[in-house]
C-alpha cells in the first residue's frame, strides 16, 4: 500500500464527515474551503481525539 502520507485534502474531509463534521465548527465556513494542513489540524483535534476518547 501506498505510503501513510497519502492523506489527501479529500481524505480529511471524508474523515471529518465521517465524524458528522460538514463545517468548520468554529468558522463555520465548508470544509472544502480549507487547505490540507487546516484541515489536518481538524482532523487531530477533533476525530483522534475521539478515537482517544473510546480506546479508554
Amino acid at each position: 500500500m501506498g505510503s501513510v502520507h497519502q492523506y489527501s485534502k479529500g481524505w480529511f474531509v471524508k474523515k471529518l464527515r465521517a465524524q458528522g463534521i460538514m463545517v468548520h465548527p468554529q468558522y463555520k465556513s465548508h470544509l472544502g474551503l480549507y487547505k490540507e494542513s487546516e484541515l489536518r489540524n481538524l482532523y487531530y483535534r477533533y476525530v483522534e481525539i475521539e478515537s482517544a476518547e473510546q480506546d479508554k
